[in-house]
């Protein structure tokens, strides 16, 4: 195979950039010139030129000329028509260090000029008026005398000329008994398991209490640590605080007595412990599951009362299938004779939907049986199985348990 020649005969880039006659002759181009078509010159050399009378801003149309040597032009009337200055001689402005003193115009000189009130007139200003007048008067002081003993004796009693109030510094709250180390006496009777508070309230009225030797018929009274309490020529003794959990069957009553003779939950926590102990809110009789047991006062008023909102978690089984419709209104909440009342959470549970879930924050009575009851369902079985975040794994039926300190420490924590 033949190879390719590749030489045209074309000069390479470095032959061209040497050759002169491949550059352009640029001498060629006609000069610039002016409209008197002659050669161009230096600016210094070129002659002067006519200004194009066309273009001329003067009304004379004559050449134009340095400014010194300009005539002078009348002033355009359009400006003369300006009103007068509001001096009445009208006379020609001049410098103000030379201008005479011009007479001011009347509408302005209506103004009396300031003259100082004599002590005299300040104090007749000054005094207040009769009462039943309605005017708003000037100071409260006849004379600067009487205003400065005012403030003197003001400031003699603690507070200063430049008094402010200091809103940065909260103000602390209030102690409670348990802060100053008091405890109330009806409650400490109670927590020793004598009785209950409204009861030693009545032991209290009738004189059978005695605090350090001295007879106490004061309701309210509190006492502090050391105190000798005795009541009926017994010392009573304080109770540690006891915490106890039941996984409540059927049949079982929540109060400590019934005049019928019927069963309580008493029965099953007999001998449990020696303080005497409490249910904590209450259970139905035919309603199974979680009830606590304690001694302890404030955490009883907390888990009870409404405000706190107390999670409690049910298991439903009514007598027949609940519909999707009325799925939906029972998660939707129903007005009942007290009230209104909307669940915090409902769910199927189980294989069929005869099986609910429903989690509450109210402790009306016997609000799930009458939800259920306002929707048209019969509740057959009830058992709640979570109470204030505890709850019944590995507790049998009838069967109690003490709390351990990690649950007691969760209870307290609740607000």
């Amino acid at each position: 195979m033949e190879k390719r020649n590749f030489n045209t005969g074309r000069k390479p880039q470095s032959a061209k950039k040497n050759n002169t006659s491949f550059k352009k002759n640029f001498s060629d181009k006609k000069p610039r010139s002016f409209s008197d078509n002659k050669e161009r010159r230096p600016y210094s050399d070129a002659p002067k030129r006519d200004y194009d009378k066309k273009t001329s801003r003067f009304s004379d149309n004559q050449e134009r000329r340095p400014y010194s040597d300009a005539p002078k032009r009348d002033y355009d009337k359009k400006f003369s028509d300006k009103k007068p200055s509001r001096f009445s001689d009208n006379k020609e402005r001049r410098p103000y260090s030379d201008a005479p003193k011009r007479e001011y115009d009347k509408k302005f000189s209506d103004k009396k000029p300031f003259s100082k009130k004599s002590k005299e007139d300040f104090a007749t200003h000054s005094k207040k008026g009769t009462a039943g007048e309605g005017k708003k008067t000037g100071s409260r002081f006849s004379d600067r005398g009487e205003r400065a003993q005012f403030y003197a004796e003001r400031n003699a009693k603690g507070r200063t000329k430049n008094y402010k109030k200091d809103y940065s510094k909260k103000k602390a709250p209030a102690l409670t008994n348990a802060d100053k180390g008091l405890t109330r006496l009806n409650k400490y009777i109670a927590n020793a398991g004598i009785c209950s508070r409204r009861e030693a309230d009545d032991l209290i009225k009738s004189g059978c209490v005695t605090v350090n030797g001295k007879t106490i018929s004061e309701l309210g009274y509190t006492i502090k640590e050391g105190d000798v309490v005795n009541y009926s020529g017994s010392r009573i003794k304080s109770q540690k605080n006891v915490y106890l959990l039941l996984n409540k069957p059927k049949d079982y009553i929540t109060t400590s007595e019934d005049e019928r003779g019927r069963k309580t939950v008493m029965e099953l926590i007999t001998g449990a412990c020696k303080e005497r102990i409490y249910p904590v809110g209450r259970l139905d009789r035919n309603t199974t599951g979680l009830l606590l047991f304690t001694n302890d006062g404030d955490l009883t008023k907390k888990l009870t009362h409404p405000t706190h909102q107390i999670e409690k978690l049910y298991h439903v089984y009514l007598d027949k299938n609940l519909k999707p419709s009325d799925f939906a209104r029972l998660k939707e909440g129903l007005d009942l004779e007290d009230g209104f009342m909307k669940p915090d959470e409902v769910a199927y549970t189980g294989e069929g939907k005869r099986e609910v879930g429903i989690k509450i924050h109210s402790g009306k009575n016997r609000i799930v049986r009458r939800m259920f009851e306002y929707i048209g369902y019969e509740v057959i079985k009830l058992d709640r199985v979570l109470f204030a975040g505890l709850t019944k794994k590995n507790l049998p039926r009838a069967k109690w348990r003490f709390l351990t300190e990690k649950e007691i420490a969760f209870l307290k924590m609740v607000k």
